[in-house]
């Protein structure tokens, strides 16, 4: 017996170091537990341990046989395309497919369709539902392949079999989509778990909240709130932060304000973190006063404002311009400091510099040194920043000699020198300014690089842009999208299309993604050069590479498509824009509108009108000229006129377009007196009416015979140094000849040919027509 153990013993030893045997799964109180006498305590011991060390071997040779079956099944399914031949080779597999096998099958696929049709067959194979770690399985394929097509359908059958995703598997769900950045579809795996019932897990609904965050979507995580209330999850102060904060920042304040009530009411206590994000976003988007309240309102609530709060406060008011305020709040903060906030002496120095105070703001540095606290280079860049916003070149030059003296000048501080002085055309200049960084012992970043080939790009010295790029070491400064962006527009905006299209091809061989602003330019640019087919042809390459057009693309391209002359393919594409799950902007609707009234479909004008009403767009004074001229195009003047009413109401000034849409439109149903009039209104209100105008009412009142009226407006126009054009001419040469005045017909067709106004196929066929009732007339013409 002795000898018999101890051979066991040496065979368990042996699988031990072999790794066949996880010594944790080793029960050796089980002899213990089946009931066996004490004196059968050295046998049942010694038996245990052969059965246990054969058991796992079992296992181990279970589990490796498992693993290939595995790799087997999806080699099959990797292999031919679904169909009865594929069922033939599954078949050929001698054991009925376990979950385990399911499971391990379904976690190696990479095709959500192939991995649906095995688990089809499956079902039908064994009679049998799957097991939840199955239907997990499959959900976390769709996870990871970002394919959500059958995603209501296995959770349908997963609420009637009683069971649901397990957390992880909606964790991954959520957070798969929410990194590649798609938090709609995040969304829609949420609203479809709720659909059946299901519970998402805590972390999914915090994740999705973080990321809408992030994108300032703020209705769908109010949405998400609500959910996690009523499922019952415990809603904390930072998730109402995060909400008020995005809401604050979209300007909806009402909506911010009733969620700080909520959280109130529901005896959470605003911490101070809270207090300083509502300082900080209500001050941003210019509700000063409501930051003011949140500033006393948390002194009431027994907290103290540190310096955060302080310094996001001085921030809101000197954004305001109210710099005044922030001083008082600034020496508050000062005063009881031995050290200086430099983040509050920042804030403030770049507040005295927005609105012009830069003494103020030199004394501020001073202040700082005296305080034994030496100002940052931060503190010289808010200066250099504000000197620049305000064209202080030589002061800017000035003070980056100056601030040597305290703290090293940047990449930054170069780079707002060289910007400011790019955009005050001494481009010359630039490029010492360039030069002094590079013997500072700093060399131009991207950030440089982009500012000159932009400029360069701007200031039509492409030859200049094209050197600094094709000089860039790319090991030390590689071209972001920016880089070929500027480049890629500067060639087209000067016709070197072919030229751009080229530099768009290196950016594909050099890894760089072009992104929307690339294909709108290639697109524009093609289509300004009469090239439109190689227009379309850019849309369908980027559809083609994957990148989604934004709606300044599609607004662009529209407005290409309409100017080449293609009416139904305008249409079309401001359906595209819906199509994509963008919503039309007011210049979408305007671009339509203006192009279906150029291609003589004014009469839609209503229709659209409405429609962005209807979608709460509140019209620019553009878009109320597009709009005005259809209606007067399609004859509806009156509700013109009453949008030109609309426009005054609203706070809108009316341009020369919309005063000249409307006179033409009066004009031209004989309504001169209330054309007239607004023509005189125009001039008080000091529009600078053009040609265009004056010819309107010369022909108005010509049609109608009033000659005199006709030949007023037309010394009008003279006396205030407009020449008139052939249409002008045209107008009064035609009330002349219907006038049966041939002679002072002639006498102005002298005048313009005096005045070098070309005369035109319709001037001849009105001057024919009039004279052919005059023999003698045409004689001499």
């Amino acid at each position: 017996m002795k000898i018999l153990s101890r051979a066991q013993a040496l065979k368990f030893r042996s699988l031990l170091k072999c790794g066949k045997i996880d010594p944790s799964s080793c029960k050796f109180s089980s002899s213990f537990s089946n009931g066996s006498p004490p004196e059968m305590y050295g046998k049942v011991k010694v038996n245990s341990f052969v059965d246990d060390a054969s058991h796992s071997q079992d296992n181990a040779l279970k589990s490796e046989g498992m693993r290939k079956t595995v790799h087997d099944v999806c080699r099959v399914l990797d292999t031919y395309p679904w169909g009865a031949a594929l069922e033939d080779a599954l078949n050929t597999f001698d054991e009925m497919p376990q979950p385990e096998l399911v499971v391990g099958v379904i976690r190696r696929l990479k095709d959500v369709r192939v991995a649906l049709h095995y688990f089809r067959w499956v079902e039908r194979k064994t009679k049998q539902l799957h097991s939840p770690e199955a239907y997990n399985a499959l959900l976390m394929l769709m996870a990871r392949t970002r394919n959500l097509e059958y995603l209501e359908q296995i959770l349908e059958e997963m609420s009637m079999a009683g069971f649901g995703p397990s957390n992880n598997t909606c964790i991954e769900m959520v957070a798969s989509f929410v990194k590649s950045r798609k938090l709609r579809e995040a969304f829609g795996v949420i609203e479809t778990m709720r659909k059946f019932k299901f519970r998402p897990a805590y972390s999914a609904y915090t994740t999705l909240i973080g990321a809408l965050s992030a994108a300032h979507e703020a209705d769908p995580m109010l949405t998400l709130l609500r959910q996690m209330q009523e499922i019952g999850y415990e809603v904390t102060v930072h998730l109402f932060t995060t909400l008020i904060c995005v809401f604050a920042r979209e300007g909806r304040v009402d909506a911010a304000l009733s969620l700080l009530d909520e959280m109130k009411s529901n005896s959470f206590n605003a911490d101070l973190v809270l207090y300083n994000v509502c300082i900080d976003c209500f001050g941003k988007v210019g509700k000063v006063d409501m930051a003011w309240k949140f500033f006393h309102e948390l002194k009431s609530q027994g907290l103290v404002p540190d310096d955060v709060t302080f310094t996001s406060m001085i921030g809101v008011l000197c954004k305001a311009e109210r710099v005044d305020e922030a001083v008082e709040l600034f020496e508050e903060l000062d005063s009881n400091k031995s050290v200086p906030c430099v983040y509050a002496y920042n804030t403030m120095i770049m507040g005295y510099g927005s609105v012009g105070k830069f003494n103020e703001a030199y004394s501020l540095l001073e202040r700082q040194k005296r305080k034994g606290c030496i100002p940052s280079v931060i503190a010289y860049n808010c200066i250099l920043t504000c000197l620049g916003r305000k064209g202080k070149v030589e002061e800017a030059l000035r003070i980056l000699e100056a601030m040597k003296m305290d703290a090293a000048p940047n990449l930054t501080s170069y780079n707002i020198l060289i910007d400011m002085l790019c955009k005050a055309g001494e481009l010359e200049a630039a490029l010492k300014v360039q030069d002094s960084m590079k013997e500072a012992g700093l060399f131009p970043n991207i950030i440089t690089v982009n500012i000159m080939i932009d400029r360069l790009c701007k200031a039509q010295r492409l030859d200049e842009a094209c050197s600094i790029f094709l000089g860039l070491d790319h090991k030390v400064c590689t071209p972001d999208s920016v880089t070929f962006c500027s480049l890629i527009d500067g060639l087209g905006r000067h016709g070197k299309v072919n030229d751009a299209y080229m530099l768009y091809e290196k950016m594909l061989d050099s890894g760089q993604t072009p992104n929307a602003v690339v294909y709108t330019s290639l697109i524009r640019n093609f289509f300004k050069c009469g090239r439109k087919e190689d227009g379309h042809k850019i849309y369908k390459e980027m559809m083609h590479r994957g990148c989604s057009p934004d709606l300044m693309l599609l607004n662009n391209y529209m407005d290409c498509v309409f100017k080449a002359g293609e009416i139904e393919k305008g249409r079309a594409l401001f359906e595209e824009i819906k199509a994509q799950g963008l919503t039309p902007d007011v210049r979408s609707y305007s671009i339509l509108i203006h192009g279906l009234v150029k291609g003589g479909f004014s009469k839609d004008t209503y229709k659209l009108f409405y429609e962005m009403k209807e979608q709460g767009l509140h019209l620019d004074t553009r878009a109320y000229n597009i709009v005005i001229d259809g209606f007067c195009k399609s004859g509806k003047v009156n509700k013109a006129y009453q949008l030109l009413e609309e426009m005054k109401t609203k706070g809108l000034q009316p341009t020369v377009v919309t005063y000249g849409s409307v006179i033409d439109g009066l004009a031209k149903i004989d309504r001169l007196d209330e054309a007239y009039m607004l023509f005189e209104e125009a001039k008080s209100k000091a529009v600078d009416l053009n040609v265009v105008v004056y010819s309107s009412l010369i022909d108005g009142f010509g049609k109608v015979g009033r000659i005199d009226e006709a030949y007023l407006i037309l010394e009008e126009l003279m006396q205030k140094g407009l020449t008139p054009n052939t249409y002008t001419w045209n107008c009064l040469l035609d009330a002349l000849v219907k006038a049966e005045e041939i002679d002072e017909a002639l006498v102005c067709f002298q005048n313009m040919k005096n005045l070098k106004c070309p005369p035109n196929e319709v001037t001849y066929s009105i001057m024919v027509n009039g004279l052919c009732k005059d023999l003698q007339g045409l004689e001499t013409f």
